[in-house]
């Protein structure tokens, strides 16, 4: 099944080039010159990319806000097209995932559009739902067991026959079987929604990268057509605290994407969950890892001394994406389970109150400083 687009545009020339590099990447053009035109098709149809020239802001503004709040395209990749990188912070306030800067150029657009088709793809297989109905176990901090009925089944979660007094802020442990195998899935859940009929749905936020294959490789065989994750972007280390990185790549994903990293260096081997904090397009991205437990920092700070020890040598990267973060669509961030002292991080915090370049330039003077207590950060 293809993936779909939406285009809010009536500039030939920048027409002309995103059909020929959409068409590369098999993803459909839907073209719509007229405002309105392309809020009617929002609310009655569904598209996993939503592409907007800002030429004119208040009409951008109300086709991005539409796909927002249209249920059917909330979870829609929003691509601003914009004049130049004044315009980058408030395209970004605008709702926009990824820009593109004015002229458009072919090479330009195929390197944005391949990390934006990336994160789609993503997104479209997270919302996958098979129906599913299995014995499931619920477990509260405070030990009370909990035992009910699932309904269907994604990626991202899973929806279950509510049996909680009242909606509970605190992750849950969840343990179930998948049908047709002896692997017992565990990990950690909140409730994302619940209806009147006492029905929940579930969303994950932490399971072992073993768990997640196990998963993944089960929808697979329940919908072996669905088809597979493009390949990981390039991106190299440059900067890295038990906090959080710096990643340089010229396909950055956007602000509020959630992110695998796998990394390697000299037989240590390090996988850690993150959130996109701040992006500069077609240079990098800083991304603030989810779980900031102090195992986690452990973990880290351990993979920090081996790169000390690696004289040089340039650790494995692999990064992939997981999806959007569940608070984009309010514009929020989840905090860290835990405050830690990082100048990293602080960095990232600052967003685009920073120009790219000023970002950058404090990014190299941070790599001179002597890091704060606690936030052993390293420069690769």
């Amino acid at each position: 099944m293809s993936l779909q687009s939406l285009v809010f545009c009536s500039d030939e020339k920048i027409l002309r080039v995103l059909r020929r590099v959409l068409s590369d990447l098999e993803i459909r053009v839907e073209q719509c010159p007229d405002a309105q035109a392309a809020i009617h098709k929002l609310t009655r149809q569904r598209f996993e990319a939503v592409i907007v020239d800002c030429l004119d802001e208040r009409l951008a503004s109300q086709v991005l806000r539409s796909a927002r709040t249209a249920p059917c395209n909330k979870r829609a990749i929003a691509v601003a097209i914009i004049d130049g990188q004044q315009a980058l912070k408030s395209a970004f306030e605008l709702g926009a995932h990824f820009v593109l800067y004015k002229p458009i150029s072919m090479e330009r657009a195929r390197t944005s559009f391949r990390a934006a088709r990336a994160l789609m793809k993503r997104e479209r297989r997270r919302n996958l739902r098979v129906p599913l109905s299995i014995p499931v176990v619920l477990a509260t901090d405070d030990g009370v067991r909990h035992q009910t009925t699932t309904s269907d089944i994604g990626e991202g979660g899973v929806a279950v026959q509510s049996c909680l007094k009242s909606r509970t802020p605190q992750p849950l442990r969840i343990q179930f079987t998948l049908p047709g195998s002896d692997y017992s899935w565990e990990g950690l859940a909140e409730v994302a929604w619940e209806t009147s009929g006492r029905n929940a749905g579930l969303r994950f936020v932490d399971s072992s990268p073993e768990a997640r294959e196990q998963l993944r490789k089960w929808l697979n065989q329940q919908a072996p057509e669905m088809e597979q994750d493009d390949p990981p972007v390039p991106c190299k280390l440059t900067d890295l605290s038990p906090g959080g990185c710096y990643l340089e790549t010229n396909t950055p994903f956007p602000v509020r994407a959630r992110l695998v990293l796998s990394m390697s260096i000299a037989g240590m081997d390090v996988e850690v969950t993150g959130v996109v904090r701040v992006m500069h397009p077609e240079n990098g991205m800083g991304i603030e890892f989810m779980q900031n437990t102090p195992t986690q920092r452990n973990l880290v700070e351990k993979f920090i001394h081996a790169l000390r020890e690696s004289k040089g040598e340039l650790p494995e990267l692999l990064v992939e994406p997981e999806g959007l973060e569940a608070a984009e669509a309010d514009g929020t961030a989840a905090p860290a389970t835990e405050p830690i002292d990082d100048p990293l991080l602080e960095l990232f915090a600052k967003g685009f109150d920073l120009g790219p370049s000023e970002f950058i330039a404090e990014l190299h003077r941070q790599r001179g400083e002597t890091p704060k207590k606690g936030a052993a950060a390293f420069s690769v």
